[in-house]
């Protein structure tokens, strides 16, 4: 079992830049393959970012690639998401998810979620 918890959301204007956080307690996350996912209002939510259980593949969505960058410090068990060059099209709720799996993009295929963080990117 693993509890995931985010943190870093806000409003920020467009061009400009949020880390997300999410600790991680219970097993230590270096378990598990992580992934960044986002909900916008009246939409399904869609995956953002993954990292593997190792840290040796990333995978990101084409909308993203090039301004968020997914991380983790395993001593303080927690993963980031570094977002840059905010679009107003970002705006949405930000959840990190763990999975046993070596990595993965769906969202069926993580077991744990955290509650999501809020993010606002006004134009």
């Amino acid at each position: 079992q693993v509890q995931l918890v985010e943190s870093g959301g806000g409003l920020v204007q467009a061009g400009g830049s949020l880390r997300l956080s999410c600790a991680a307690s219970g097993r230590t996350s270096s378990s598990y393959a992580m992934g960044w996912f986002r909900q916008a209002p009246g939409k399904e939510r869609d995956f953002v970012a993954a990292l593997s259980w190792n840290d040796d593949k990333t995978y990101y969505v084409d909308s993203v690639k090039g301004r968020f960058t997914i991380s983790r410090d395993n001593a303080k068990n927690t993963v980031y998401l570094q977002m840059n060059s905010l679009k107003p099209e970002d705006t949405a709720v930000y959840y990190c998810a763990a999975t046993t799996l070596r990595i993965a993009v769906r969202g069926p295929d993580y077991e744990y979620w955290g509650q999501g963080t809020q993010v606002t990117v006004s134009s």
